[in-house]
C-alpha cells in the first residue's frame, strides 16, 4: 500500500515555509476565503504571464502580494499600468492597505508548475503524451535538475478509458527532508476530458543555514 505525502507539507518547518504567513483567532474564516479570491483574481487576471506562486503576507493593516512570475514584463505592464490596476482589483478584496511586489523566476525549467503548464498546454494542442512528458524532462535536467518525474492522468490519446502514465530521470529522494523537491499538479483541459499532469523536480538539497533548527524562546512564566 502506498504511503503518499505532499512534498510540500512534508517539509514545512525544515527546508519549506508557508505561501500565507498570518494568524488570526475571530477572522480565520473570512480571511481564508479572502485568500482563496485573491488568488483566483491574480490567477485570472495573469493567466497568460507564467505565474508559478501567490505569496500572501498579513500584518495589522496590510496585506503583502508577492506574484511569483517567468514574464514580469507582462504583469508590471507598460509603466506599471498593469501592476496598479491589480492593486486596485486587490484592494476592492481586501480591506486593509495593498503591497504589491513581483518576483521573477529566472529558470523556468526548474519550476514544478511552469513545467506542469507546459506540458498541459501541449495536451490541449493534441500533441502525443509520451512526446510531451519526453521534452519536459529533457528541458529541467538541461536546465540543472538533479531528478524529474512527470505523471499524466486521464483519456490519454483520447481513448475511451483514462490511464496513468508516467517517466522518470536521474534521482528523486522524497523521503530525504533536506531534498529541494518542487511539486505542482495542473489540469489540462481537452476537446475529450480535463488531463491531470503532476511534476516532481529534485533540485538538490537545501543549504545548512535553511535546515538549520531555530532557537527557542526563552520561557519567561512560573512554570506549568
Amino acid at each position: 500500500m502506498g504511503h503518499k505525502v505532499h512534498p510540500y507539507g512534508f517539509r514545512i518547518g525544515v527546508s519549506r515555509t508557508w505561501t500565507a504567513k498570518w494568524y488570526a483567532d475571530k477572522e480565520y474564516t473570512a480571511l481564508l476565503k479572502e485568500d482563496i479570491a485573491i488568488r483566483e483574481l491574480v490567477t485570472r487576471r495573469l493567466a497568460n504571464a507564467s505565474v508559478s506562486q501567490v505569496e500572501i503576507e498579513r500584518g495589522i493593516n496590510h496585506v503583502t502580494v508577492t506574484v511569483h512570475t517567468a514574464k514580469p514584463g507582462i504583469v508590471i505592464g507598460k509603466g506599471g499600468q498593469n501592476v496598479e490596476i491589480l492593486r486596485k482589483e486587490i484592494g476592492e478584496i481586501s480591506a486593509g492597505k495593498v503591497k504589491l511586489e513581483i518576483k521573477e523566476i529566472r529558470q523556468p525549467d526548474l519550476d514544478a508548475f511552469l513545467v506542469a503548464a507546459a506540458i498541459g498546454g501541449q495536451l490541449t494542442r493534441r500533441i502525443a503524451f509520451r512526446k510531451a512528458i519526453k521534452q519536459g524532462i529533457q528541458r529541467s535536467m538541461k536546465a540543472g535538475a538533479k531528478g524529474v518525474k512527470v505523471m499524466v492522468s486521464g483519456r490519454l490519446g483520447g481513448a475511451e478509458m483514462s490511464r496513468t502514465e508516467w517517466d522518470r530521470d536521474g534521482r528523486l529522494p522524497l523521503q530525504t527532508l533536506r531534498a529541494d523537491i518542487d511539486f505542482a499538479v495542473y489540469h489540462a483541459p481537452t476537446t475529450f476530458g480535463r488531463i491531470g499532469v503532476k511534476v516532481w523536480i529534485y533540485r538538490g538539497d537545501a543549504s545548512a543555514d535553511v535546515l538549520k533548527p531555530k532557537p527557542l524562546a526563552e520561557n519567561t512564566g512560573a512554570g506549568a
